[in-house]
């Protein structure tokens, strides 16, 4: 609780994934992806409740041993490739009343930490946004990207692309890392997303932005531990 304010989080995490085959269980460092952010989000300050949404008994036996709290089973027509996320987050606020934000925390986001979590809670009710959500800056910025046409022929992906010769004069730009969203329940029920013309951004260092979506982001987490280990021991 912060400012009188009950706070949910929830952690969703679906049975099937296409990307990395069984990615929720699949261990990183030992231990199960979504332990990673389980772990986390329980050395919160401001978290209230943890839950899990989802429809794997797999996945949903593994929260209940790092100590998440399942309160349901995610209907399975919630549970597929074409569900919008925030359809799982309204009908988890559907079966838990009564809390005044939700913050959602994705399980691909393993390097997220507590900190970002309680920064993020923080400054969105200390500051009385609607919603925030955490962003990276982007290495690669939109005023130096083209689509291809039917005959691949280049266009700027934006308008303004050809008016920076150097990159030390294009405007930062920052992408959803995935990590973090908070928002006033109230709010988001209405709006039916965590993006708004109200929407704030929490900026994460890459380090900590990694999300998991395919086997080369495993295999570069998988190093990145290693590597830190190493570093570590010596």
């Amino acid at each position: 609780m912060l400012h009188n304010k009950k706070i949910l989080a929830i952690i969703p995490a679906r049975g099937g994934s296409k990307g990395v085959k069984r990615k929720n269980v699949r261990l990183l460092g030992g231990k199960p992806l979504i332990a990673w952010t389980i772990e986390e989000a329980l050395k919160s300050e401001y978290i209230d409740r943890l839950v899990l949404s989802s429809d794997d008994e797999e996945i949903i036996q593994c929260a209940l041993n790092y100590g998440c709290e399942v309160p349901f089973v995610r209907p399975i027509e919630l549970a597929k490739d074409t569900t919008p996320g925030i359809d799982v987050v309204l009908h988890a606020l559907n079966s838990i009343k009564e809390y005044d934000y939700v913050v959602l925390l994705q399980p691909t986001s393993p390097f997220r930490s507590v900190d970002d979590i309680d920064n993020c809670i923080y400054d969105c009710i200390k500051n009385e946004v609607d919603a925030l959500v955490s962003v990276v800056e982007v290495d690669k910025p939109p005023h130096w990207m083209y689509r291809l046409d039917g005959q691949s022929k280049l266009h700027p992906l934006l308008e303004e692309n050809n008016n920076y010769s150097r990159r030390q004069d294009i405007p930062t730009t920052y992408s959803l890392n995935g990590a973090v969203y908070v928002a006033n329940v109230n709010w988001l029920v209405l709006n039916k997303s965590f993006l708004g013309e109200e929407t704030k951004g929490y900026v994460m260092p890459k380090e900590r932005s990694v999300d998991i979506d395919s086997e080369f982001d495993f295999l570069y987490c998988e190093t990145f531990l290693k590597t830190i280990n190493k570093i570590d021991n010596e």
